[in-house]
């Protein structure tokens, strides 16, 4: 029993993250994160002066961010046992034999596919960072490490004006790379912990991020 509770506060101490609280990541350091959920845009279907265009917007987004920001992609192998189960259900309730048929080849296509085939699934974040200490100085922070390993607490009154001046910074995320045509939502408190825990738990296999539908 030591040795778990000694293996689990090292883990907890090695996780920056103290709280979320209303979608918001808050560090032991008093900085917050915001996390982004964005779409993608296949630029193999566009012709060349389309890629050259949303290439120009997006490099015109980058070189006009005042502050830093994280882009990350998290691959996973796609788990189809939710599709599976659906098509199970359906075969259970079809009273045409011949529908029936064709279910069971569809499930049986689609389980040899997926064995033979690497398909991933892939889902693209975005990291909005807040410090305020380093703000007060000008000075940039990390995306996942505060500047100090000391955990500090925010009052309900701090938190709120660090949140509006995060809050902007999203605005100007979104504002930038609606040019380009992607489209993203900030993540809630659900979302962010269950992103956290399949990064922190890879191994396991669990039901796709969902997440509000993406911004029109």
């Amino acid at each position: 029993m030591a040795t778990n509770a000694a293996q689990a506060k090292a883990t907890q101490d090695f996780v920056p993250i103290k709280e979320v609280r209303n979608g918001i990541v808050i560090l032991k350091d008093g900085s917050l994160r915001a996390l982004l959920m964005a779409s993608s845009i296949n630029l193999a279907l566009k012709s060349q002066d389309e890629q050259q265009a949303v290439i120009g917007q997006f490099q015109n987004f980058l070189n006009s961010l005042e502050f830093t920001a994280q882009f990350f992609v998290q691959s996973r192998a796609l788990d189809i046992r939710p599709y599976i189960a659906l098509l199970e259900d359906r075969y259970q309730k079809e009273l045409d034999d011949l529908m029936r048929i064709q279910i069971r080849e569809y499930i049986a296509f689609i389980k040899d596919f997926t064995e033979r085939a690497n398909i991933m699934s892939k889902n693209f974040f975005i990291v909005v960072p807040y410090d305020p200490a380093l703000a007060s100085r000008g000075g940039f922070s990390s995306m996942l490490s505060g500047g100090t390993s000391a955990s500090a607490t925010l009052t309900d009154e701090q938190f709120q004006q660090y949140r509006t001046q995060l809050e902007q910074r999203v605005s100007v995320i979104e504002q930038g790379l609606v040019r380009t045509g992607v489209r993203i939502v900030q993540l809630g408190t659900e979302e962010v912990i269950e992103l956290f825990y399949k990064l922190f738990n890879p191994g396991e296999l669990e039901k796709p991020l969902q997440v509000t539908q993406m911004q029109q």
